[in-house]
């Protein structure tokens, strides 16, 4: 059976390629499970890729990760400097953890430098623009291999 990696995507990311393309660019999520679905084949992988602006839905995708998922990247958006439920659903969850950020968060407002979602992460990939979705999915593919 294919393990699958869960990409979780926080508030306004449905927005990805028309909300601010100076900071976010131009791909859309879609093209991001295009791109991210590709390179998990590669390593005999697949990935569900889920967006919602409500914390308790992410919430939610996080528990069924526990029965469904070998491992959870994601880009919580704002919700990464303020939810303390995503990081406790986020420790009840046994598979590697990949936090990403399109945008480099520390050269952003102060306010975005703090993220929940790293105490638990085994790693954070900012900055990298949409390819940081990609690379998340090698790197849990690496660490799934271990």
């Amino acid at each position: 059976m294919t393990q699958t990696i869960y990409i979780l995507n926080g508030p306004n990311l449905n927005l990805l390629g028309k909300r601010q393309p100076e900071i976010y660019g131009h791909t859309t999520l879609a093209d991001v499970e295009a791109d991210c679905a590709e390179v998990a084949k590669g390593f005999g992988l697949a990935v569900t890729l889920m967006q919602s602006n409500h914390e308790g839905q992410i919430v939610d995708w996080i528990h069924e990760a526990r029965e469904k998922a070998a491992a959870i990247a994601i880009n919580p958006g704002a919700l990464t400097h303020t939810s303390v439920a995503i990081l406790d659903a986020l420790n009840t969850f046994d598979g590697p953890v990949i936090e990403v950020h399109i945008s480099n968060i520390h050269k952003r407002e102060s306010f975005r430098h703090h993220s929940y979602v790293s105490l638990r992460a085994e790693g954070v990939i900012a900055g990298c623009g949409v390819e940081g979705y990609a690379l998340a999915v090698r790197r849990i593919a690496t660490l799934l291999a271990q």
